[in-house]
């Protein structure tokens, strides 16, 4: 079914936008409850490069493909239900997880970092139900001011390593499991699905497959892979970068990680808000092209603390840039009846792009010259194919919504 031309009068637009963004915030915070602590995983369980790496990248494979699945049944049963629904569906996980890491179990963790990714779903739900309340011509912003509730994973880098030297591993994850609860709650009593939401009841898998067959779905896939995949493997894995790299304790680095997050969580509405002003494609072009200037210096390893923080700091500027505007390209380009959908497949798409970073990141680490240099090359390569990509496939009229 086709969804009504939303208003942009709509009453308690600005609550629900809110509100569901914090929702966001702290489903995001959950998925990201091991990456901060990884590297005393690392230590505690004696974990090579590459076993650590993988404990970080399993949350992230399973909310990215859990996405595909979220996106269409927001469509069905709307965005307040899916929700609250994914929130409490994080809350035994979350608690699994600290149990594991208590019982110092490698194989426990990851198995329960499996379902701890059901929390990245999130993002998947929230972006339709963010543009249902907006006019098309604000979209940029909704789903800017949505996308902001990546900050929980400034929030989890900053806090996470904190809260477990204050009050332990466990009591940690007892407290944002209670922090997912109350979330919950509060939505079940306040939020609301937008008056231009009408519930659609067509099969998942053809309208996964209706989508697949949009041009738009694939290119916003792969440029979003790169913009969000790039932040979010950065969110991860940046802790054990930084310690390895510069020595700093899991407290310090949990907090240039989480600069670095709250960098690009600043960036992504203002990226959303260019690209409601400016052509979308402007503003990724930017993005693609400030991504890989800035981790080509990254590549040689800026003393710390100031010329690093610089560096990956500008970094998270333009990969929030890119996210903002990916994101109102989609909400510009794709059949209404689709959004969904579409925005499910891209959703996925930019968390798997953040699944193999990390991988790669320690499969490709040289302990001799103790550098990350082919890691960071590949970042230069990918983000500079994106560029030409879009630079010389998608012309201005791609700013226009695709019907096919």
């Amino acid at each position: 079914m086709t969804t009504a031309t939303p208003s942009s009068t709509y009453a308690g637009q600005g609550v629900n936008l809110a509100l569901a963004t914090w929702v966001s915030t702290i489903n995001f915070w959950a998925w990201n409850l091991i990456g901060p602590l990884s590297t005393t995983y690392a230590a505690d369980l004696s974990l090579s490069s590459t076993q650590a790496s993988l404990l970080v990248a399993t949350p992230i494979l399973v909310g990215s493909l859990g996405r595909l699945v979220s996106g269409p049944l927001t469509d069905r049963f709307g965005g307040r239900r899916m929700l609250i629904a994914v929130t409490l569906a994080s809350i035994l996980p979350v608690l699994a997880v600290g149990a594991a890491g208590t019982a110092g179990s490698y194989p426990l963790l990851l198995v329960f970092g499996f379902f701890l990714g059901v929390a990245g779903t999130i993002f998947a739900v929230g972006i339709p139900f963010s543009n249902n309340w907006y006019e098309p011509s604000r979209r940029g912003f909704a789903t800017g001011v949505f996308g902001a509730g990546m900050v929980g994973t400034a929030l989890s880098a900053f806090f996470t390593p904190r809260l477990v030297t204050w009050f332990g591993l466990m009591a940690t994850h007892v407290l944002i499991a209670a922090a997912l609860a109350v979330t919950a709650l509060i939505s079940f009593v306040a939020l609301k699905d937008a008056p231009a939401f009408h519930t659609n009841t067509d099969p998942v898998a053809p309208k996964l497959l209706a989508a697949a067959k949009l041009r738009v779905t694939w290119e916003m896939s792969f440029l979003y892979a790169v913009v969000f995949g790039g932040f979010v493997a950065f969110s991860n894995y940046l802790p054990t970068y930084i310690k390895t790299i510069y020595g700093f304790s899991p407290v310090d680095a949990g907090a240039r990680t989480a600069a670095f997050a709250l960098a690009a969580v600043i960036a992504r509405p203002i990226g959303g808000a260019l690209a409601d002003r400016i052509p979308p494609r402007t503003v990724v072009l930017a993005s693609l092209g400030g991504t890989a200037v800035m981790a080509l210096i990254a590549v040689t390893q800026p003393p710390a603390d100031l010329w690093s923080a610089i560096t990956f700091t500008l970094l998270a500027v333009f990969l929030g840039i890119g996210t903002g505007g990916v994101f109102a390209w989609v909400a510009r380009r794709a059949p209404r009846k689709s959004v969904g959908s579409v925005t499910g497949i891209v959703a996925a798409a930019g968390g798997l792009g953040g699944y193999f970073p990390p991988l790669v990141m320690g499969a490709s680490y040289d302990p001799v010259d103790n550098d990350y240099t082919v890691g960071l090359l590949l970042l230069v390569v990918t983000a500079l194919c994106a560029l030409a990509y879009t630079a010389l496939r998608l012309s201005a009229h791609e700013d226009q919504k695709d019907t096919s």
